[in-house]
């Protein structure tokens, strides 16, 4: 994931910053707690893609 473009994305519900999970290739809103996944080296920050980080399988 490019260092530049991680700087500018910003979690699409609260507008904060997103972590970026290279094992999971996701990108993590700590305050929404949602994982948004990258698919192809391409961020889906849509509402409806995210997994909850708190569900039992969250990482």
């Amino acid at each position: 994931m490019d260092a530049k473009l991680l700087d500018i994305l910003v979690c699409p519900l609260c507008k904060g910053p997103l972590q970026y999970h290279k094992p999971a290739q996701e990108l993590v809103c700590q305050a929404d707690r949602l994982a948004f996944p990258i698919r192809d080296d391409i961020p889906v920050l849509l509402e409806d893609e995210a997994r909850s980080l708190d569900t039992p399988d969250a990482a």
